[in-house]
């Protein structure tokens, strides 16, 4: 395909994207306009896909970090046969479409991230670029010499303006990702105006200086010098690469190139009849021309025939090589033992009293030899929430196959990198760090649980019980944030028995899940309860009574306590039924007799809720006339047991709340 049907391809692109806009009344035309010709020339002539396979192994990864322009994205997987019809584009932004305002994985095929809010598709691919650097080694599968795919990104001045991108671009050029190549849309407009309005630093410099080769682009409305370029940035140099990209927003829009007017809204039909005819496209709304449908026709034939010798390559390479074979099953398989809560319930130590963090790790080390997709890493807290695996490496330019990440002091792009990591195949990552850091994480904690992506998330040092280092450090409102978004799965065990069993759940969920664990020790369920535990339920019966007078449920640390209350109440005549609650989503996936049997609605006892936290939410399982302990306020800095008798976290503190309100 020559570069005059490249560019009646891009201005096809222009036309699908600016229709599709206007017809919703809705939309980000600027950018698709801009980026058309730089965008067309890749999946025509450098991406490696198989349109008729989306998730084909050996394909390339493309991430539109500048999700907004959306159209860009579904008018390429529309020309290029990936099952977007005509109508999926007139529907643009409508209920129930294929092609909704950013693009989401999972819903349209041939979108590999869901992308929206700014430099997060950026992150994510830096993630995907260590991911796959990591199967192929662990694997093998570099042996073959035929597995090195690449993540092209494009990105704009907003994802450059995120700390996001600064966070994960100086990590990906510490690990020096040579298989990521980010396309940065320098037009110099966002929606308030000129970047200058705010941003006036020189990127080029801020990459290199993070590692990076830079290549300029200085005209990529031009399709033979995006050509180019992209034949250049694609060859590996021993580091990732920007190429910066100089376009017009608006491109082809006489009235609106180059203006922020462009960005956000439609041009409206006058403008986009004006940009048609200034760009000689005289083809009715909603046309391929028939030319370029047969040049795409033999590109796609071209595409799918690569795609099956490759297959063919591949699949005489594990013939010859057993050991790559059976490593990439298992992990393309992301196989878990089916005995897999027994033989971690076997690592645990539950013969002392032992932080759950720490039993945590010991079950980690575990977890990690029978799942070989497990990998993972912290944000410089490894030592402290337990999370490094022996023997397993480190990732590094000097090792791929590592399975222990190193991310640095930057929560917010390990979890969007975890999320790309997430994104490839074979691959189950687990991040962690404090659990007070999750509000740096909440971003792609929330991308995570919106795209179902399988990944665990460990924090420890889970409430105020962290003592000498303040309320800065003490987490009270975390729980409520991650309870209440929706597809999350929170697991707060209560010892090294429902740890490894909540490890296990963690291990075959079907999307995010988060183990919040102590810093300071808990005793074990005493050994003639522990045929009780009931983990994967959410919530169980630990002791129970007939005709209680109060029903405690607690968490975690407060499990303990809840048990420790319950003798102090049995003296004064007070009986106590104690649930623990490890996780309230589990505990809703159940029948609703089951939960019945558990926490009556009908019951006249006291129902009463004991977590070291913010009471937010507890209601809808203690009611209207139950008691709520937890925590009102922030922490404050001293020594936990100190902590724990000014905040009424003593067993004998809780009885009396509990007498008092029975009275």
């Amino acid at each position: 395909m020559g570069f005059e049907m490249e560019k009646l391809g891009a201005d096809t692109v222009r036309s699908l994207s600016a229709e599709a806009i206007q017809r919703a009344k809705s939309g980000h035309p600027g950018m698709p306009l801009g980026c058309a010709d730089l965008a067309f020339a890749l999946f025509n002539n450098h991406l490696r896909h198989d349109p008729s396979n989306p998730t084909w192994l050996g394909r390339d990864r493309f991430v539109l970090s500048a999700g907004h322009g959306s159209m860009l994205l579904y008018s390429l997987l529309h020309l290029f046969d990936y099952g977007l019809s005509m109508e999926d584009l007139k529907n643009f932004r409508q209920w129930g479409s294929l092609t909704p305002g950013h693009p989401e994985y999972g819903h349209t095929k041939g979108v590999e991230v869901t992308t929206g809010p700014l430099g997060s598709g950026f992150a994510s691919a830096v993630g995907m670029a260590m991911a796959l650097k990591q199967l192929a080694t662990d694997t093998g599968l570099d042996r073959s010499g035929m597995f090195d795919p690449k993540v092209y990104v494009i990105s704009g001045d907003g994802c450059m303006m995120e700390g996001s991108v600064s966070e994960a671009a100086s990590l990906a050029g510490h690990q020096e990702l040579d298989n990521l190549v980010c396309f940065y849309d320098d037009n110099k407009i966002t929606i308030e105006g000129a970047t200058s309005l705010a941003f006036s630093e020189d990127v080029p410099k801020r990459f290199e200086a993070f590692g990076w080769r830079v290549l300029i682009c200085d005209d990529a409305n031009d399709v033979a010098k995006v050509d180019a370029v992209i034949a250049e940035a694609k060859r590996a140099e021993g580091c990732p690469t920007l190429v910066v990209c100089k376009t017009q927003i608006g491109f082809g829009a006489p009235n609106k190139q180059g203006k922020s007017s462009a960005h956000g809204e439609p041009l409206g039909e006058d403008e986009v009849a004006a940009m048609k005819r200034n760009l000689g496209f005289d083809f009715e709304p909603f046309t391929v021309p028939e030319k370029l449908q047969q040049a795409l026709a033999v590109k796609i034939a071209e595409l799918k025939q690569a795609a099956a010798d490759w297959n063919s390559k591949l699949d005489a390479f594990l013939a010859a090589n057993a050991d790559v074979k059976e490593k990439l099953d298992a992990r393309l398989e992301k196989r878990v033992p089916a005995d897999i809560a027994e033989r971690l319930l076997e690592a645990a130590p539950t013969d002392k009293p032992i932080a759950t963090r720490a039993s945590g790790g010991v079950v980690l080390q575990e977890a990690s030899k029978l799942v070989p997709a497990l990998c993972g890493g912290a944000a410089d807290l490894a030592p402290s929430t337990k999370t490094l695996v022996g023997d397993a490496g480190h990732f590094g330019p000097d090792d791929r196959s590592g399975r222990n990440f190193h991310f640095g002091v930057r929560e917010l792009a390990m979890g969007l990198c975890g999320n790309g990591m997430a994104l490839v195949e074979g691959t189950l990552p687990y991040t962690s760090t404090f659990f007070v850091f999750s509000d740096y994480m909440k971003p792609a904690i929330r991308l995570a649980a919106l795209q179902k992506l399988h990944e665990i998330y460990v924090f420890t040092h889970d409430s105020f019980f962290v003592g000498e280092d303040g309320p800065t450090h003490e987490p009270i409102e975390q729980l409520a944030m991650l309870r209440s978004i929706p597809e999350m799965t929170v697991i707060r065990p209560c010892d090294a028995n429902e740890v490894a069993l909540a490890w296990a759940e963690a291990l075959t969920a079907g999307g995010p899940v988060a183990l919040v664990l102590t810093r300071q020790n808990l005793p074990p369920i005493p050994e003639n309860l522990r045929g009780r535990i009931a983990l994967s339920k959410g919530a169980y019966i630990l002791k129970d009574t007939d005709s209680p007078d109060a029903i405690l449920i607690a968490t975690g640390s407060e499990v303990a306590l809840a048990m420790e209350a319950a003798v102090v109440l049995d003296k004064d005549g007070v009986s106590a039924k104690i649930v623990s609650m490890p996780s309230w989503e589990l505990f809703e996936k159940q029948s609703r007799d089951y939960r019945e049997s558990v926490i009556p609605s009908t019951t006249e006892a006291l129902k009463v809720s004991i977590e070291a936290a913010s009471t937010f939410g507890w209601a809808k399982y203690t009611g209207p006339n139950g008691l709520n302990i937890g925590m009102e306020g922030f922490g404050a800095s001293a020594p936990y047991a100190k902590l724990a008798e000014e905040y009424g976290f003593t067993a004998e503190a809780v009885a009396e709340r509990i007498k008092n309100a029975l009275a």
